[in-house]
């Protein structure tokens, strides 16, 4: 069909019209309703779609994630009573208050035992608090030879407290070596003071 066979078209009388320019009519008005429908109504659909489909994977990751939180729970717990039998038995390893006395007697007793001679042994003045337990270091200075010097250290390390020694350092003596060392013990904090420890941050923030 020529383009002057087409001008020649009546719009009024499109029943008359040939099948090609009908169905090029057709098509045309199936577009335009197609992008009025999309235009006012379908976009927002589309985008409540999407919407949608986002939060549905959303929540499939979240619950991917508890399920696995919920079959991993019972090793979870396993692990916390293992971690809080091992905190249990660190914790017996160090001295209560009135454990402390005893427990520098056994420091002392070690050096003594292996014919170590004591030129100095003076526990700190005060302790320095930590968390929940408390330290206090000891300033010791012993002589003897290289061998019940090195078997004093271990018998250090053997207490059934935990005592370590820090800032060693050996110098030459008339029999033998000195050790001069920083002895460091170490103690659980009861309640209160866990209590009056943990009120210190917040009275200095208040200031």
């Amino acid at each position: 069909m020529t383009l002057d066979e087409l001008k020649r078209l009546d719009p009024n009388k499109i029943g008359s019209w040939p099948i090609l320019p009908k169905l090029g009519v057709l098509l045309l008005l199936l577009l335009l309703l197609v992008f009025a429908s999309y235009w006012f109504d379908w976009q927002d659909q589309i985008t409540q779609i999407d919407g949608a489909k986002a939060k549905e994977e959303q929540l499939r990751t979240t619950f991917l994630s508890k399920k696995k939180q919920a079959i991993d729970l019972p090793a979870y717990r396993k692990q916390l009573v293992d971690i809080e039998s091992q905190f249990g038995a660190l914790l017996k390893q160090l001295p209560g208050k009135s454990e402390m006395d005893a427990l520098l007697t056994d420091i002392n007793q070690a050096g003594l035992g292996r014919g170590l001679q004591f030129e100095l042994f003076r526990p700190a003045t005060s302790e320095s608090a930590k968390d929940f337990y408390a330290e206090l270091p000891i300033t010791i200075r012993v002589t003897g030879n290289y061998h019940d010097l090195g078997a004093f250290a271990s018998d250090i390390g053997r207490l059934s407290r935990i005592v370590t020694l820090n800032d060693i350092a050996l110098s030459a003596a008339k029999d033998g070596l000195t050790l001069d060392a920083t002895a460091k013990t170490f103690r659980y904090l009861d309640e209160g003071e866990i209590a009056a420890q943990k009120k210190k941050p917040a009275a200095g923030a208040k200031k």
